[in-house]
């Protein structure tokens, strides 16, 4: 069978799962505001659902995203999730030979994207609490050249939960300025961030902001996000993007009224996961071998270093899954890197975290005789 196919099969079997605690993919799964089911509702109801939206995204939509990120003089193009957004910079922006920056570990898939467009790829590697296992300002600047093109930079990180400073990132997208590289500030975390500083701000010509609507408000089934920039460079993504007839049109209301009721609604999401997060944190420090070398993380997620433990992450992944607990290996992130820990997501009911941390402890047990291992992906 096509390596493909046993891929989505995989994941077909877990989402068919309905007792399955989802701790391994960020998504939000704490109760949607009432408004947001409404909207849902109500685009089926009044056939909205019937039209094509506009190719931009609905204005309201898109006047509420750049106030949401108080980037009032950019503009956006709303895509089919933040992901749509990240595959069209990059097969926009990139040219075979030129040169792609990121970091290790980090999110994968833009790196994909810029190698199918023929482009060298540079993954940096922070994992290093020597430098907070972040980019450093000596790092970037050592790796540009002439032939980059773009430096993609996920913030808060992903799978880490690490975030930059004002100063960090003033002085990251001054480096791609000197070099007139693009700028791809992945936010889709920063709503669970502690402090957050937009690169748009210090370099707005070149830097393009992802947006999200999966992780903060919970709508990752709908897939709606959106890319902010300049108007210069969003005229260049809608000359031929990938949703030319517009986003999904009830993901787009349903985004809208999260958007007019986030204030009120956010803060309790909020409250949720950081408790979850000190309750993993709390049942790892009576394990031996097991870290949580950053806390508390900006995202709605933490990782494990499973590496003094001397066990295999994709290990404890399969026997948390017979305990129909789902988390994510390392592997997923870094090939470099991937063997050392495990990532656990937090914007979940808290009896969630509760049974992860009470299955933990033998998981561990269980995980260190596995030899073999089914495939993760």
């Amino acid at each position: 069978m096509h390596q493909f196919e046993i891929k989505n099969a995989y994941f077909d079997k877990l989402s068919r799962n309905p007792n399955l605690r989802w701790l391994g993919q960020n998504t939000n799964h704490l109760p949607l505001p009432e408004e947001v089911k409404q909207a849902i509702s109500d685009a089926v109801v009044d056939d909205a659902i019937r039209l094509y939206a506009p190719p931009l995204g609905i204005e309201e939509l898109r006047q509420l995203i750049l106030a949401d990120l108080g980037l009032n003089d950019l503009s956006v193009m709303v895509t089919d999730g933040a992901i749509e957004g990240l595959y069209h910079a990059c097969r926009t922006l990139m040219r075979p030979g030129d040169h792609f920056i990121t970091t290790d570990p980090g999110w994968q898939w833009p790196v994909r994207f810029a190698d199918e467009a023929g482009a060298t790829i540079d993954e940096i590697p922070i994992y290093d609490s020597a430098q907070n296992f972040k980019l450093t300002i000596e790092q970037l600047q050592d790796a540009v050249t002439d032939a980059t093109r773009v430096v993609y930079l996920v913030d808060p990180n992903n799978p880490l939960g690490i975030c930059y400073s004002p100063e960090e990132i003033n002085d990251l997208a001054g480096i791609c300025a000197e070099v007139g590289a693009y700028l791809i500030h992945d936010c889709t975390y920063r709503h669970f961030a502690y402090s957050h500083s937009l690169a748009a701000l210090h370099y707005p010509e070149r830097t393009i902001t992802t947006y999200s609507f999966s992780k903060w408000l919970g709508l990752a089934g709908l897939r709606v996000g959106a890319l902010v920039a300049s108007a210069d460079v969003i005229e260049r993504f809608a000359a031929a993007p990938p949703n030319n007839l517009g986003s999904n049109v009830l993901s787009q209301r349903a985004a809208i009224a999260g958007l007019k009721v986030k204030a009120r609604w956010f803060p309790h999401v909020l409250q949720v996961q950081r408790l979850n997060q000190s309750l993993i944190k709390a049942a790892t420090c009576q394990i031996d071998g097991l870290i949580t070398p950053i806390y508390p993380s900006n995202g709605n997620f933490m990782i494990i270093d499973v590496s003094a433990a001397g066990i295999n992450p994709d290990a404890l992944v399969q026997v948390l899954q017979r305990e129909d607990i789902m988390i994510r290996q390392g592997g997923y992130h870094s090939q470099r890197f991937g063997g050392r820990f495990v990532k656990v997501s937090t914007t979940v009911p808290t009896e969630w975290v509760e049974a992860f941390c009470d299955a933990l402890p033998a998981a561990v047990d269980m995980a260190r005789g596995l030899n073999e291992v089914g495939q993760q992906f």
